[in-house]
């Protein structure tokens, strides 16, 4: 490894974290009232402007946009991308100040702190040690705030056409242990056709909210059945719950219609195919029992899971900074949720998750562990000396 001195400017960092947690960055296709990223992106473009970036902000929708600033290296190195999400969920039945920011006992509090303004603050700070220590890197570093990951990630399924990388860190929550793995997921409309009739009329009509029971019914016994399987060594078994339910009209009316909406969790080695075929098992097989069953199964929306090998040479470089900075090689783990690391992996990056410690994601109290963050701008610093080289 590459030994160079430089120093995380802590001042900095922690000033960046608390400014970004003030700014209102709610995503607005999950709260209406949310704000968006145009506000936190222009701040962030600004920031890297000063330390000498490359800087784009790019408009992805109205008031939707990623901001990117690039370290230019001096040629014939690696590119590295560090990435976080700029947006965050609402603040409703909170119980502190979502857009406080306040530093309390070696903790930042706030939303979104953790998930992931802190970790975007660690990815400018190490980019300022860098500029700092006046260390120019081979390759280019890119530090980039992303739109909407909280949805459905057009930030960067628009980012990953513009930019290009040969490798990725995403900086993602993960208690400071290295992620090589996540779950991905599908949303899936399921819908049994029934026959509107008055309520008396029981010969004419067809129930599709009873028969929207059955498929339920047997939908139990493949969500148990799930959990049973081997799944995969570092996410676990894959999943599914049953989210939302419509169905009928009005009380004296047999319902012709009832839609389910269904998340399944996709282990990495699953397809969109194998799951919808594992749903169409269960209708076809209720559809053989009774004529007048009918339904349907559509994809709504998926977001592909996520692995990275071991051995590959950016979560090499990862976990030898990791481990020389808190003392011993980190535990690689697995995540059950999805991160936009399967978009940067699609799109031929060599991609892992490293973030700090926290708690509270999406919920009540969210916080992150101040000198987690500190070590995270380290190790990104340190990573991109090595991973990128130096002149």
């Amino acid at each position: 490894m590459e030994k160079m001195n430089f120093k995380v400017d802590e001042a900095y960092l922690i000033q960046t974290v608390q400014d970004l947690v003030r700014i209102n960055s709610i995503n607005p296709t999950l709260t209406p009232t949310g704000k968006g990223e145009a506000e936190i992106g222009t701040y962030v473009l600004k920031q890297l402007k000063a330390l000498g970036l490359d800087v784009t902000l790019s408009e992805i929708a109205p008031g939707r946009v990623n901001a990117v600033g690039v370290l230019k290296g001096s040629g014939g190195g690696r590119s590295l991308l560090l990435n976080a999400h700029m947006d965050t969920v609402g603040v409703e039945g909170m119980t502190i100040d979502p857009f406080g920011g306040e530093l309390r006992d070696g903790r930042i509090y706030g939303r979104g702190v953790q998930d992931m303004k802190a970790s975007l603050a660690a990815m400018m700070a190490a980019a300022k040690a860098l500029v700092d220590a006046g260390i120019t890197l081979r390759g280019d570093l890119l530090i980039t705030g992303v739109a909407d990951e909280e949805y459905a990630s057009i930030g960067t399924e628009a980012l990953v056409k513009e930019f290009k990388a040969d490798a990725a860190i995403v900086t993602e929550p993960s208690e400071m242990l290295i992620a090589r793995a996540h779950r991905g997921f599908i949303w899936f409309d399921v819908e049994t056709i029934g026959r509107a009739a008055h309520g008396s009329r029981y010969t004419e009509g067809i129930d599709a909210n009873m028969r929207m029971g059955r498929f339920l019914a047997e939908l139990e016994k493949l969500e148990q059945e799930l959990l049973t399987r081997k799944g995969h060594v570092l996410t676990g078994p894959p999943s599914l719950h049953a989210a939302i339910i419509q169905g009928g009209t009005e009380i004296s009316t047999y319902a012709d219609r009832c839609l389910l909406k269904i998340e399944r969790r996709t282990a990495p080695g699953e397809t969109v195919a194998q799951a919808t075929a594992e749903l169409q098992e269960i209708i076809d097989r209720l559809a053989a029992h009774d004529p007048t069953f009918k339904a349907t199964v559509k994809v709504a929306f998926s977001q592909q899971p996520f692995e990275v090998a071991r051995d590959t040479q950016i979560v090499q470089i990862l976990d030898d900074a990791l481990g020389a900075r808190i003392g011993h090689h980190p535990e690689h783990i697995g995540q059950t949720f999805w991160t936009d690391a399967a978009l940067f992996a699609a799109a031929g990056m060599e991609t892992v998750l490293l973030g700090p410690k926290g708690h509270g994601l999406h919920s009540a109290e969210e916080w992150v562990e101040l000198a987690s963050v500190v070590d995270l701008a380290h190790i990104l610093a340190e990573t991109a000396i090595n991973y990128c080289g130096i002149s």
